[in-house]
């Protein structure tokens, strides 16, 4: 887990993110204001995250940009906790919250192996 706190803080400061766990799964929240679910894409292969997000912004057709402050463009790779599992993994865009929930992958059952003399 502490690859991913690491690789959090490399995000751009426009960009807010916390990281719950459950005892079954993970679920990862970004601040990213004015994205929407079409201006995003996350995949996960091989233990990382992909996101890649952009702001979409209504101009008026008079006005053009003297300045932009707070543009966004964000695309991160992310390490995943090593039980975290992209099989059934989700993700939902709210009002520029973008939450992506990882299940967990199950542990295996504990068993007794048996041991032979040679």
């Amino acid at each position: 887990m502490t690859a991913l706190r690491d690789a959090l803080r490399e995000l751009p400061e426009a960009v807010f993110a916390d990281v719950l766990e459950s005892d079954d799964a993970y679920l990862l929240v970004f601040d990213l204001p004015g994205v929407s679910a079409e201006s995003t894409d996350v995949r996960a292969e091989r233990g990382r995250l992909h996101i890649e997000a952009r702001r979409e912004k209504e101009l008026p057709p008079e006005y053009r940009y003297v300045r932009e402050d707070r543009s966004l463009f964000l695309d991160a790779e992310l390490p995943l906790p090593p039980d975290a599992s992209d099989a059934g993994a989700e993700a939902t865009v709210d009002r520029g919250v973008l939450e992506v929930r990882l299940p967990k992958r199950e542990s295996a059952p504990e068993r007794t192996i048996p041991i032979s003399d040679a």
